[in-house]
C-alpha cells in the first residue's frame, strides 16, 4: 500500500511541484490548501504532514498544535524563517523536523523518507472528523467538544456516526432507525426523537452550536460547522 502524504500549503504552485514530485516517488498525495481544509483531510490517515508555517486565517503553528492532540504521524514544517526562536516555536507546536524554502526537493525527499523508516507506530491511524470545537474519532468511538470527552452510547455514537459522515444529507426517522437497529429491530422510529433528544443535550453541555438540524417534516441532518 503507498504510503500517504499530506502537503498543506496556500501557495498552489508549490503544492503542484510537490505533488509531482512525491507521487512520482511513488506516494500517495493529499493536497489542502489552507488550514481548515487540512482538519478535514485528516480522514484520510497521511503517514506524514508538510505542513507550511505562514499561511492565512489559520497558520501553520496552529494547525500543528491543534492536529498534534489526535495524530502521531510526522509533522514537518515548511518554513521561509530560520530564526531559532520560530524552530522552537515550531518543535513546541509538536513538529518534527522543519526545512527552509526555498528547498531542493531531493533533499525534502530524503528527509520524508527518513521520517516514515522510523515510523513504527503500533497503534491503530485514527480516522478523524474536525467540525468547529467538535473531534469525532470514529476508529476509537469517542468525541470531545473543547477537549471534554462526550459520553455517548453504543447507539447514540451510530446515530452520529451517520448523520456526520453524510453531512448535509436528509435522513428520515425510519431510515436512520433501519440503518442503526436493522430490519429486525424491535422498537420504532419514536426510538430516534428519544436518542436525538439525548445527544443534543450532551452537545449543549459543551457547546452551543446544533450539530443535529431537524428539516421539519422530513427527518434530520448533520449541521456541519464552518470554523
Amino acid at each position: 500500500m503507498k504510503e500517504k502524504i499530506m502537503l498543506v500549503d496556500d501557495e498552489k504552485g508549490i503544492v503542484a511541484v510537490m505533488r509531482s514530485y512525491f507521487e512520482m516517488s511513488g506516494y500517495q498525495v493529499i493536497a489542502a490548501y489552507n488550514g481548515n481544509e487540512a482538519l478535514k483531510k485528516l480522514a484520510y490517515q497521511p503517514d506524514i504532514v508538510l505542513l507550511d508555517i505562514s499561511m492565512p486565517d489559520m497558520d501553520g503553528l496552529t494547525v500543528c498544535r491543534k492536529i498534534r492532540e489526535y495524530v502521531t504521524c510526522p509533522i514537518l514544517f515548511l518554513t521561509a524563517r530560520m530564526e531559532t526562536a520560530d524552530k522552537i516555536k515550531g518543535f513546541s507546536a509538536g513538529a518534527d523536523d522543519y526545512i527552509v524554502k526555498p528547498f531542493d526537493l531531493d533533499e525534502l525527499g530524503a528527509r520524508v523518507a527518513a521520517h516514515l523508516r522510523r515510523e513504527n507506530r503500533k497503534q491503530e491511524p485514527s480516522a478523524l472528523y474536525f467540525s468547529g470545537d467538535m473531534v469525532v474519532d470514529y476508529t476509537k468511538r469517542e468525541i470531545t467538544i473543547n477537549k471534554t470527552p462526550v459520553a455517548l452510547s453504543k447507539k447514540e455514537f451510530d446515530i452520529v456516526e451517520l448523520l456526520s459522515t453524510h453531512a448535509g444529507q436528509v435522513f428520515d426517522r425510519e431510515r436512520i432507525y433501519e440503518i442503526i437497529w436493522g430490519l429486525e429491530g424491535d422498537g420504532s422510529s419514536d426510538t430516534i426523537m428519544e436518542h436525538i433528544r439525548k445527544i443534543r443535550a450532551k452537545f449543549a453541555a459543551h457547546t452551543s452550536y446544533s450539530y443535529i438540524k431537524t428539516v421539519w417534516g422530513v427527518g434530520y441532518k448533520w449541521n456541519e460547522s464552518d470554523k
